[in-house]
């Protein structure tokens, strides 16, 4: 039976940790032929305690040390000591169907492709307003675009997939993952996959549920700074980011302009105000379903804070322009907080 490797890097998850890894415990998948490696970035909460309460019961769970503290180097450290001929992925904010292991040796044995993965089912966190809206706004095709894996239950050839299970020879191939990326790190080896020939399919089969951060205040934090990365991503491999990864960076700069020059203008003004009053009936329309699930008060606030979030993501893709010319921070960019 082929051997699989979950690779997780955890910092600081204490909330969400342990379901998402008791999810992985519980597969199908024989005990035997499957192990879970978390990558602790040296957590200062009870993350380690929770991982090693699980791995008490269930030998094949193993903790590894990230003196670094990013993704990518929690990702490398975790696949150079997998013993797996898949390795898979893992994210301590998902929780995994039960056959999930199983579906991913499957997927990967009938497409042929060297990197599979699923959509997200994005759940708020808790009850709050705050965070269903961000549940809401990362579930809207009006929030995050084309995203496929956050959006839509299609099957077929992606660009790209969250978290997904690769065939090991890949790492061989193109390589493992940059360490010079604390963000954007999945896109960028799915771009060198694509580059060297491989394929990579996104299957319903393989769909997940995701918990985002709690708070709104908390959405457009991770935005900002996530967004930072986009350039040096691009600048590193010009091919792993898409245009939607652009998109609120040129609607804020125009935006920002037509304010500066409706100053003066009261053409500016006029066109600043038809764009917003665009943008907002737009985002009304797309707000329609959280109407249809009862969800009233999200609905009508949903197309404002969608504003706030594209705002914030394009601030952070445009500050992050001074990263043509030096290399960003390798700290974790939420010192004393998660890494994802």
């Amino acid at each position: 039976m082929t051997f699989v490797s979950f690779v997780m890097p955890v910092r600081n998850e204490e909330a969400y940790l342990g379901a998402s890894l008791q999810s992985l415990v519980d597969q199908t998948y024989p005990a035997a032929d499957y192990e879970i490696i978390v990558v602790d970035g040296r957590s200062s909460d009870r993350t380690c305690e929770i991982i090693d309460q699980i791995r008490s019961n269930h030998p094949h769970v193993l903790r590894l040390d990230n003196p670094a503290g990013i993704v990518p180097t929690a990702m490398n450290i975790g696949i150079r000591a997998a013993r797996g001929e898949v390795i898979i992925r893992a994210d301590g904010h998902n929780i995994y169907p039960r056959d999930y292991a199983e579906n991913c040796v499957t997927c990967l044995e009938r497409t042929g492709a060297d990197n599979v993965g699923g959509p997200w089912v994005t759940a708020a966190a808790d009850d709050s307003l705050s965070a269903r809206l961000v549940a809401a706004i990362l579930s809207n095709p009006f929030g995050v675009g084309d995203s496929k894996f956050r959006t839509g239950k299609m099957e077929g050839w992606v660009d790209t997939v969250p978290f997904g299970a690769f065939r090991r020879e890949v790492f061989a191939r193109v390589g493992l993952y940059n360490e010079k990326l604390v963000r954007n790190q999945d896109n960028e080896l799915n771009s060198r996959i694509r580059a060297a020939g491989g394929k990579i399919y996104l299957s319903p089969a393989l769909t997940t549920r995701h918990q985002p951060v709690k708070n709104f205040s908390g959405l457009l934090k991770y935005a900002f700074r996530t967004c930072q990365w986009h350039i040096f991503t691009l600048r590193e491999n010009k091919r792993s980011m898409g245009v939607r990864h652009l998109a609120p960076a040129a609607f804020l700069l125009g935006l920002l302009l037509l304010a500066s020059v409706s100053l003066i203008s009261s053409a500016a003004r006029a066109t600043l105000l038809l764009v917003l009053g665009g943008y907002l009936l737009i985002g009304f329309y797309f707000s329609m379903k959280s109407i249809r699930d009862g969800r009233w008060v999200v609905a009508l606030v949903q197309p404002f804070a969608t504003l706030l979030f594209h705002s914030a993501y394009g601030a952070g893709t445009l500050f992050g322009l001074v990263y043509l010319f030096k290399q960003p921070s390798l700290r974790p960019i939420r010192s004393g907080l998660p890494i994802q």
